[in-house]
């Protein structure tokens, strides 16, 4: 499995409770809090969790109960305040702040339930923004005809091939939704972190998005972690774990 290159300092020898070959994601007694005005308000008090190589995982819990939190810390966006997170046997909540943003635009992708997508830009153009920022300008240009092939390959298997030349503002909410998944596609990543991607979207497109999911996971082998708040949405993984007042 490729990994980032990281000094000795930084990859230590992964403990010998969590060598299992086939986990790619440990998370071991991660606490967070967040300051409300002079207040401490704690959200996650010890999570362990383990996520296996090529599994479709389910967080289910009310809102507030840390599922968001604790996904934003696996990939990177947010620091726990004590614990640890370990990825294909490196500790990487301690990274510097350009590994970690090179991990997330390499191997660690996330989708949300708002899109963010680029307004100004085309379908197309927003699906190939991880390749723009992980190539230097001359790269870029030098593999366009290979980038566009790529990402037209990528928005394709969305089922939006159709749609290429359209801004977001014409596209439907799961329209939307398959371009932020085909961007997350993009640079091949090993890991799919989801925040209650179909929180925007009517019963029938969530039913297509989840199906897509799944989809990913049984075809490409591609480990996918959703978090989500309606249990029907998390029953599409192959394994449910809820989080009730910041623990499992």
């Amino acid at each position: 499995m490729d990994t980032p290159s990281l000094p000795h300092s930084l990859t230590p020898s992964l403990p010998h409770s969590l060598t299992l070959s086939l986990m790619q994601i440990q998370i071991r007694n991660i606490r967070k809090a967040y300051r409300k005005g002079p207040h401490a308000v704690p959200v996650l008090h010890g999570v362990d969790m383990d996520v296996r190589e090529g599994e479709f995982l389910s967080i289910i819990g009310q809102s507030g109960s840390g599922k968001s939190t604790l996904l934003h810390i696996m990939g990177l966006l947010t620091a726990p305040d004590a614990g640890e997170v370990w990825y294909a046997g490196r500790r990487i909540d301690n990274l510097s702040a350009w590994r970690r943003d090179r991990l997330r635009n390499e191997e660690i992708a996330m989708i949300f339930q708002f899109y963010h997508l680029l307004p100004e830009l085309s379908l197309l153009e927003n699906v190939m923004t991880p390749l723009m920022i992980s190539q230097s300008y001359f790269q870029f240009m030098m593999n366009r005809k290979e980038n566009r092939r790529r990402a037209e390959e990528i928005v394709e298997r969305v089922g939006l091939s159709h749609r290429l030349k359209h801004r977001p503002n014409e596209l439907s909410g799961g329209e939307m939704q398959r371009t932020a998944i085909a961007r997350a596609l993009i640079n091949r990543p090993k890991i799919l972190l989801a925040d209650e991607p179909t929180g925007n979207l009517d019963r029938q497109t969530e039913s297509g998005i989840i199906g897509l999911l799944r989809e990913l996971n049984e075809r490409e082998k591609l480990t996918i972690v959703l978090v989500t708040h309606n249990p029907q949405i998390a029953q599409g993984a192959e394994r449910v774990v809820q989080l009730v007042d910041g623990k499992f």
